[in-house]
């Protein structure tokens, strides 16, 4: 059977899109929401990370430096998310919440660099120069939280307002790309055009046998 040329995903990610631009909005205006996402955030790239990360390095050490490293920023994560969710009803209120938010994002971008610059200057991991610059913001961004004395909630909001955007738009632009491929099918099949021809097979051709000439089936008389 041939594949068709189109499909319905397009639904799929205008959804997203949807959904994903009415989070990053809200979230500049809910805390609660900002102290929870941070929290899944963090526990997804943690753990995603896991199975990769064993099965590709070679040294014994640096498994076990980046999995202790994502073991506490799992529980990092599960604590921001735990913190969220039982005293969201106090988060802007008590200073106690903002500061534990405060220094568990410097943990976890503290963590990420320190563990990185470890293995590649002391246990000869190779690396990339892009991987290298994304490192080097990374432990400036830790710092940046930990000594900027507005960092709040609402930064961290605008933030993911962002990369909510960007998502957003990128998921929109590969939507209408699946939604015009929809419309030109939809399109030949009101036009009465097949969009999908079947190939008929063709039998094999038989050889042709020539016909011997007159003369050649004449018996030969010595």
């Amino acid at each position: 059977m041939n594949k068709a040329k189109y499909g319905y995903g397009w639904v799929l990610k205008f959804v997203l899109a949807a959904i994903l631009l009415g989070v990053g909005i809200y979230m500049v205006f809910a805390d609660e929401v900002v102290y929870a996402i941070t929290g899944v955030t963090i526990v997804i790239f943690s753990l995603f990370r896991v199975y990769p990360l064993i099965k590709s390095l070679k040294k014994e050490v640096l498994r076990t430096l980046n999995l202790i490293e994502i073991i506490f920023d799992t529980l990092v994560g599960i604590l921001i998310i735990y913190i969220a969710f039982t005293y969201k009803d106090t988060l802007s209120d008590q200073a106690i919440w903002s500061a534990v938010y405060r220094y568990a994002l410097v943990f976890f971008f503290y963590a990420r660099g320190l563990v990185y610059f470890n293995s590649v200057v002391f246990l000869g991991e190779k690396t990339e120069i892009p991987k290298f610059w994304v490192h080097i913001v990374v432990l400036s961004l830790g710092a940046m939280i930990a000594v900027y004395p507005n960092f709040d909630y609402e930064l961290v909001g605008i933030f993911f307002l962002i990369i909510s955007l960007i998502g957003s738009a990128y998921l929109g632009i590969d939507g209408y790309g699946g939604y015009k491929k929809y419309r030109e099918f939809s399109k030949e099949l009101n036009e009465g055009e097949q969009p999908q021809k079947k190939k008929e097979k063709q039998a094999p051709k038989q050889p042709v046998i020539e016909e011997p000439a007159e003369e050649e089936k004449r018996p030969y008389v010595n």
